[in-house]
């Protein structure tokens, strides 16, 4: 096959990455089908009124772990991954509606960028959820970086697809080919569920429910300081990719008060960080990851921000905040985020799910609210943007050192999981 000659894959293998990369092409194609609607969305509400949208989005992810970890302990994973992705075509198929008829315009802008905040986060991290339930540490080093290069071409031909159709479809009709893409994910969902390899307990485990409380991933990211370092590391890339998202907001709203150049400057973006990452991700994540291993990979987004935000303190201006965010998107992305999501294969189960999703979640929105508030504090004392740039170097330096502290542990709990496996 093909994907022999460009991916390590062994036998039995192939058919699973395949699925799997089909299934993050059509969810993060449907993602960013809609992104540049939520970040037009964001500025013509008000840049001065993000940090509250940020909040809602807190709130809302908050309130929905109890609900995900009621359902994940009632229901085996091949009925509650489609079923989440159902809900959130439901909820599409009402905002276009909603959009499409005109109602309540200002207030459904708001609720949809917050709704999408949430889709965003809840999506993923099912995904990645079931990954690291279906492959094993080793095989997640050689294979999560082709798995998330599907994710990159989905996110390529989103922005595509929003560029060529957000004219003669309208905005609101992108409501639909977001919806017909996120069905086919599950489509993808389905077919990957025969075609994972089997470990020991894998089939057992794909028909059974993880069962325990609704509330313990709480309880799990406070008993284990590895999730807590997990959940650190996760805090520190929203107070950097918050503060640049700010500045990028800032930086857009006074280059132009027109919402169609807005809307192609946003889709401009995740256009270049596409096409960097899908060739990254394809070619070489996979090999990185075994070579130098999940720390030094995980750490290649700390130094990139901490990069950044050096250029951006020397010079705080539009064409540079837009390569600073298609530079740090492809190395998240490309490398670090494939990384990141190894480190939960050495996890149970239901931290996997339960916990995994909190952090992915809740804490990663609850520090956007968090952080934009900050970034609005220290902008109303009178702060320039280059001097919060500066502000947020040694932060970035101090989360490069705890990727790679996060990588030699997972190294350990590796170790110790195959010599129990033998």
């Amino acid at each position: 096959m093909l994907i022999e000659r460009v991916v390590a894959v062994r036998s039995g293998e192939a058919r699973a990455a395949l699925w799997s990369f089909g299934y993050f092409f059509c969810l993060l194609a449907a993602y960013y089908v809609l992104r540049p609607l939520r970040d037009e969305m964001g500025v013509a509400g008000g840049v001065r009124n993000l940090h509250w949208l940020f909040t809602a989005t807190f709130v809302a992810m908050l309130a929905a772990v109890p609900v995900f970890g009621a359902v994940v302990a009632r229901l085996p994973r091949r009925r509650f991954i489609p079923l989440v992705y159902h809900f959130f075509v439901v909820n599409i198929a009402l905002f276009w509606a909603l959009l499409a008829f005109d109602i309540a315009k200002v207030e459904v802008a708001r609720v949809f960028f917050v709704w999408i905040s949430v889709f965003n986060l809840f999506a993923v991290s099912v995904f990645w959820s079931f990954m690291a339930d279906a492959f094993t540490p080793e095989q997640g080093k050689r294979l999560f970086g082709f798995i998330a290069a599907g994710g990159s071409a989905g996110a390529l031909l989103g922005p595509i697809l929003t560029v060529w159709l957000a004219k003669p479809l309208g905005p609101a009709n992108l409501l639909l080919v977001a919806a017909i893409l996120l069905e086919a994910a599950v489509l993808c969902a389905r077919r990957l569920e025969a075609a994972v390899p089997q470990r020991a307990n894998g089939a057992a485990a794909a028909q059974a429910p993880i069962g325990g409380n609704p509330f313990a991933g709480f309880v799990l990211l406070l008993r284990s300081p590895y999730l807590a370092g997990i959940a650190l590391w996760v805090l520190l890339l929203s107070l950097c990719g918050t503060f640049v998202y700010f500045q990028q907001a800032n930086l857009v709203a006074a280059a132009s008060d027109d919402p169609a150049v807005r809307t192609r400057i946003f889709a401009s973006i995740d256009l270049a960080a596409g096409l960097l990452t899908l060739a990254i991700q394809t070619l070489a994540t996979g090999r990185l990851m075994s070579r130098f291993g999940v720390g030094p990979a995980a750490a290649l987004l700390p130094l990139v921000f901490a990069l950044g935000f050096a250029a951006l303190a020397a010079s705080p201006v539009l064409l540079l905040v837009i390569a600073f965010q298609a530079v740090q998107r492809t190395a998240n992305f490309a490398v670090s985020n494939p990384a990141r999501e190894v480190l939960f294969t050495v996890v149970g189960r239901e931290e996997k799910y339960k916990a995994k999703y909190l952090i992915d979640g809740a804490v990663f929105r609850g520090g956007d609210a968090l952080f934009g508030w900050l970034f609005n504090l220290l902008r109303s004392a009178g702060l320039e943007l280059a001097t919060i740039s500066a502000a947020t170097i040694p932060l970035a330096l101090g989360w490069l050192a705890l990727a790679l502290a996060l990588g030699n542990s997972q190294q350990q709990r590796a170790v110790v999981a195959s010599g129990s496996e033998r």
